[in-house]
């Protein structure tokens, strides 16, 4: 039988060690309530206080195959008592084979792998392979788009979260809108066209030989799974091919199965120079990251050097952490049941949006989707706005709380709420969170005008 007051007492110790002693990302430092994690098996976490939550954004969209998964464990293991660290100038028998087993997942001639250690190292060495291979400076970019918390990385961004360091951006990123479907009026079909025209005209004004690359997100993420006009990106490969400028896809958040491909632009029929990668590349078991880039990019470095360096890039337990993981993806058929998933949760959320008039808009490409909430379907005015104040999130607040509250964990941003559940999930798993949310959106429907 447990003691109740030995487990309080432990949960609020832990909690006041990490509030005192560390740091927290995106947050207000004081009045932080934290979830205290003890541990997590396949969709769920656990607290101190056996508590069970079920995890709806697979922690921030990387842990596809689900925690606790001891295969990884056991590779890491492994690896650990052969060799933990070498210089990335070494070799190990697990670097060759995941670079190997990486070119076999990835299209076209992307066969070289650069190995990084999150999302952001791999964003900042594609933005400066780029620059240095074309001889160019310029990056163009996306607002409503997220591609890592580094400076290079943030610049990058068009995320808000980059505003309160614009004195310190680094130079030389250029940003276009592109709108979505849902808040345009005049019909999809206007939509490319005058998406695929501004970008042109972008283009046209910065001048075609001051730019680098593009760089986009296989499948928006964090900005609200905005989705693409149909045929965009293939207009924009065209465009890249036209005026020399390199396509780089951040597949950091998209990748390894979260759409339903191997990665979110594999939805629209293209094959890009570079595709940064991370998180469901190890599904956070280790931090590590990835650059895969074309032979045709990599072949200039074969008699010059390559001005790429990270003191633990290609470490061998990470490697073995990815190699691992996608055996697990195929092995499991995580791919494709994040498609099947994805189709049904489609099926189901399509239900919810008839019970819940605070529902505007669902976005979802396989398992990463994002409802977005109105005070009117009509109007289509946000429950919050873009960037919200505090004051403009009591009711997104109120729905989130009632969301942990039921025993969920998941990202609401703004006015929106992602499901983005762990690909190994089962219809039943996903009809228990689609309950939790249900009934915190009730406190939503409430705010309808």
């Amino acid at each position: 039988m447990v003691d109740e007051s030995m487990v309080h007492s432990e949960t609020e110790e832990i909690i006041k060690d990490n509030l005192q002693y560390t740091l927290f990302s995106w947050s207000k430092q004081k009045g932080h309530n934290p979830i205290a994690v003890k541990s997590g098996e396949g969709v769920y976490l656990y607290d101190y206080d056996e508590k069970r939550y079920i995890d709806f954004s697979s922690g921030l969209m990387n842990v596809n195959i689900g925690h606790g998964n001891q295969r990884i464990t056991e590779a890491v293991t492994r690896q650990m008592n052969e060799i933990s660290y070498v210089t990335p100038n070494c070799v190990t028998k697990v670097r060759g084979e995941l670079g190997k087993k990486l070119a076999e997942i990835c299209p076209g001639d992307l066969n070289k792998a650069f190995f990084t250690l999150c999302g952001a190292t791999s964003m900042e060495n594609a933005i400066k392979l780029s620059r240095l291979y074309t001889g160019k400076h310029k990056i163009i970019t996306r607002y409503q788009s997220y591609h890592g918390a580094s400076i290079g990385a943030m610049s990058a961004s068009g995320d808000p979260r980059r505003i309160p360091v614009d004195a310190q951006q680094a130079p030389n990123f250029v940003h276009f809108d592109l709108p979505y479907l849902y808040r345009w009026e005049f019909g999809e079909e206007s939509l490319l066209k005058e998406s695929v025209a501004q970008l042109e005209r972008l283009i046209a004004y910065e001048g075609p030989n001051t730019i680098a690359a593009i760089l986009l997100e296989g499948e928006s993420g964090s900005s609200g799974c905005i989705k693409y006009p149909t045929g965009y990106l293939k207009q924009v490969r065209e465009i890249c091919n036209r005026n020399g400028i390199l396509l780089i896809m951040d597949e950091v958040m998209s990748g390894f199965g979260r759409t339903g491909k191997w990665f979110g632009f594999q939805n629209h029929d293209i094959i890009p120079d570079m595709i940064a990668m991370a998180k469901g590349l190890t599904c956070g078991y280790l931090p590590f990251g990835c650059l895969m880039v074309s032979e045709k990019i990599a072949a200039k470095y074969d008699d010059a050097v390559l001005p790429l360096g990270l003191t633990y890039s290609a470490h061998p337990v990470s490697c073995a952490a990815a190699l691992e993981t996608l055996k697990i993806y195929e092995e499991e058929k995580l791919i494709e049941n994040a498609a099947s998933m994805g189709r049904y949760l489609d099926q189901q959320v399509a239900k919810l949006m008839e019970k819940h008039p605070s529902i505007g808009d669902w976005r979802n490409t396989g398992l990463l989707g994002c409802l977005e909430l109105v005070k009117d379907r009509k109007t289509k005015e946000p429950m919050a706005p873009f960037n919200a104040k505090p004051e403009e999130m009591v009711v997104m607040n109120k729905v989130a709380a009632k969301i942990r509250e039921l025993g969920m964990y998941t990202f609401v941003r703004w006015n929106y709420i992602f499901i983005a559940p762990p690909l190994i999930i089962t219809k039943e798993q996903m009809d228990e969170g689609l309950e939790i949310i249900s009934q915190a959106l009730s406190i939503a429907d409430e705010s309808i005008v």
